[in-house]
């Protein structure tokens, strides 16, 4: 129950305290007064969405703050304690508005979030305004109402979280689809360039030894000439040079016993001999390898000439470029192979999560339908209530129906046929007939805003069970009624306040008169600053004063008075 609310520089709101009490509470005054300003603050204190153009003028912020008495096992209590928050003493909420775009909320003096603020606020109070009138137009909000109703929020929302799931897998195999059937057109080519690059079975650095060789080709005739005639002069000649230093050799060898620099001498040019001939040997052995066969060369400049037409073809700059783009190749032919057994079990997950999805889809419509029958009888019956006794109110639950190919949404999907998104599989549409001989048409054709009022006042009557709220609020609840139905609705929300706190702006003395507190909003001009004020109005006389105001406008005559008296008595 909301037991106080303050509010602190608030649009035309400069200072303002309320405290509530349980049962009905209404809240009159002149249009413009700020009575709707109080239920926006309420709104904002229950996680409503805030804006620094609400700060009042010439103000840095503006101060929100209620106190709310819960039970120890009630939802929001629950909430607090899951946080940390001692809920013993009830719940305080403040809000702080900055005029700089920076806010603050807080919740039992421990600085929050607006996503706690929601959590805890959940099941603490409903406010049904002009915005919720023209919200029940659109029938995108009847499909909440009905879930509402229904209490299948929790698998609607394993219905959102499977589609959540679903849609990116599908639209991510859809992509692996179209791209390896892009491959698959690609890999004649890339088979080619592998079996091209294959066939020619290059070896790393291979056009470096390449060049190497073929240097050696063309200048092998001269090499072998070379070493031949260095062959000939150091041993197969005439007059070689071992015969000459044999000679040497042999005549200072007479001398040896004589002198030991001539006996080391003649060491060393004994050593050179043998070194000589290693080096003819050596010399021999090259030549006899030395390949003089112009084939040969041919062959490696083919060879040369092929590594060099690939690195072209392929544009690569080098023998290495060009090896690694063939290992890319060859990691493209893979991946493609990897990409379709990935499609396969994506497509595996894919079925599972849609058949999943189509049997909770399906669930969620039929439980839908078995409620809609049973809130629209509610509905009908809380409407001959309200002095709509020949109503007609039906819930249409239909499956939603698959658009042309061409219009439908990227993120469509479907099972056998019935568009699937993530609310389900339905549409659902609150039709109307007020009058008998009429067709039940939807809500937005053919309801004035006086039925509009009505149906959201059942509805929210309805709901509330539902809910298990603790505080209701009524703004505009009076729109377009008046006389008998007025009456009508000042019960109806007698009756509510009998279980639940209700607290109801109206302009209409027919339901004020049913209030248990009765609260006068003013607008008034100090020093040149308008301000709004509120008066409890507890003693009889001012209620009965401002209930003939309501009757009576500006001009209150005693017989309006007497009326007002009259009218106030009947509800006591």
């Amino acid at each position: 129950m909301l037991s106080e609310l303050a509010i602190k520089n608030f649009a035309i709101i400069d200072d303002l305290k309320i405290s509530f009490s349980r049962g009905l509470s209404v809240l009159t005054g002149e249009t413009g007064a700020g009575k709707s300003i109080i239920i926006e603050a309420v709104n904002l204190l229950l996680g409503g969405r805030a804006s620094a153009d609400l700060v009042r003028t010439g103000e840095k912020s503006a101060h929100l703050e209620a106190f709310f008495d819960i039970s120890l096992d009630s939802p929001a209590a629950t909430v607090l304690k899951s946080q940390g928050l001692d809920p013993s003493e009830g719940l305080i909420i403040r809000r702080i508005i900055n005029a700089n775009g920076r806010h603050r909320i807080f919740i039992n003096s421990t600085q929050s979030t607006i996503q706690l603020l929601k959590q805890v606020t959940g099941n603490l109070a409903s406010i049904s305004s002009q915005h919720a009138h023209q919200g029940l137009l659109k029938e995108d909000n009847h499909l909440d109402i009905l879930d509402h109703f229904a209490g299948i929020w929790p698998l609607r929302n394993k219905v959102k979280a499977t589609w959540n799931e679903l849609m990116p897998l599908i639209r991510e195999l859809e992509h692996l689809k179209a791209t390896i059937t892009k491959r698959t057109e690609d890999n004649q080519l890339l088979k080619f360039q592998i079996d091209e690059i294959d066939q020619a079975n290059i070896s790393p650095k291979e056009d470096i030894l390449l060049e190497t060789q073929k240097k050696r080709l063309k200048s092998g005739s001269e090499i072998f000439t070379c070493l031949k005639t260095g062959i000939n002069h150091i041993y197969t000649g005439e007059d070689t040079i071992l015969e000459k230093l044999d000679t040497i050799k042999t005549g200072l060898e007479k001398y040896t016993p004589l002198d030991t620099n001539i006996a080391q001498v003649a060491e060393k040019l004994s050593r050179t001999m043998l070194e000589l001939e290693d080096i003819t040997d050596e010399m021999r052995h090259i030549s006899t390898g030395i390949d003089l066969d112009p084939a040969t060369l041919e062959e490696t400049e083919a060879r040369l000439d092929l590594i060099q037409k690939l690195k072209r073809k392929y544009g690569q700059t080098s023998l290495e470029d060009l090896l690694t783009f063939y290992g890319e190749l060859k990691e493209k032919i893979s991946g493609s192979e990897h990409m379709a057994e990935k499609i396969e079990a994506m497509g595996e997950q894919c079925r599972a999560l849609s058949q999943s999805l189509g049997k909770m889809a399906l669930d969620l419509s039929k439980k839908r339908k078995k409620a809609a029958i049973k809130l629209a009888k509610l509905a009908e019956n809380e409407l001959k209530t309200l002095e709509m006794n020949q109503i007609r109110f039906t819930i249409v639950v239909n499956h939603s129906p698959l658009s042309r190919p061409e219009k439908q949404p990227k993120d469509l999907f479907s099972i056998n046929g019935m568009k699937i998104t993530d609310t389900g599989m339905d549409k659902v549409s609150f039709l109307m007939a007020p009058n008998p001989g009429e067709k039940p048409r939807p809500l937005a054709r053919i309801a004035s805003g006086g039925e509009l009022s009505r149906v959201v006042l059942a509805l929210k009557a309805i709901l509330s069970h539902t809910d298990d709220l603790g505080t209701l609020v009524f703004d505009e609840v009076d729109s377009g009624i008046g006389g008998k139905t007025s009456d009508k609705v000042g019960i109806k929300l007698k009756a509510l306040a009998e279980k639940y706190q209700v607290i109801c702006i109206t302009h209409l003395a027919q339901i004020a008169k049913y209030g248990k507190t009765h609260y006068k909003i003013e607008k008034q001009v100090i020093n040149e600053r308008t301000a709004t004020h509120i008066t409890p109005l507890t003693q009889k006389k001012d209620r009965i004063h401002e209930i003939a105001r309501m009757m009576g406008g500006s001009t209150i005559s005693q017989a309006t008075l007497d009326h007002a008296a009259e009218l106030l008595d009947s509800n006591l």
